[in-house]
């Protein structure tokens, strides 16, 4: 995995600003990890995104009863790049649990590609399918998504099997 690789892909806004909010969450001590466009290209398929995505612990938040919002500090915008979260607690207690031990990539943490292989599957577009796609492609190392889908969520193992044996013919087609 070569996050500073990916980084270096992507236009000089988005890089910098993926890298400014990494290191606002770090000094706010909040768990993260990049998830979303960047954790793909860290992960091998090269993929241009125009905004930053993180999956981040409930220490980004404030809740006031029935109103969350974001601890003061984290950034929603860099520049005029759009900065994204995704709670871990709302998809779920392995994705909360992954955020923990998440993979580090130059001296940042990425999400594992069991997480991201489930982030893209429950989002379902057709542009997150068509990345879990060009992953297997790619090469990504995917022998522990299957396994992972089926301890945690198993209604995703058809959705799974359908996109990994597109992606091997198209991979064997070559």
């Amino acid at each position: 995995m070569k996050l500073d690789e990916a980084l270096d892909r992507l236009h000089p806004d988005v890089r910098d600003a993926a890298r400014a909010a990494a290191r606002a969450l770090s000094a706010l001590k909040i768990p993260f990890a990049f998830a979303g466009g960047i954790a793909v290209g860290a992960h091998g398929h090269r993929r241009l995104t125009e905004d930053v995505d993180f999956l981040v612990g409930e220490d980004a938040f404030e809740h006031h009863g029935p109103i969350v919002t974001f601890k003061s500090g984290v950034p929603i915008e860099v520049g005029k790049v759009r900065v994204d979260y995704l709670s871990a607690k709302v998809l779920g207690p392995a994705v909360e649990a992954g955020l923990k031990d998440p993979v580090i990539s130059d001296g940042f943490p990425v999400v594992s590609i069991e997480i991201l292989m489930y982030m893209k599957l429950v989002a379902g577009r057709l542009k997150d399918h068509g990345d879990v796609g060009e992953l297997i492609k790619a090469g990504a190392d995917v022998r522990k998504v299957r396994p992972w889908l089926e301890a945690h969520a198993s209604d995703l193992i058809e959705t799974w099997d359908e996109l990994a044996a597109a992606a091997e013919r198209e991979r064997s087609s070559r």
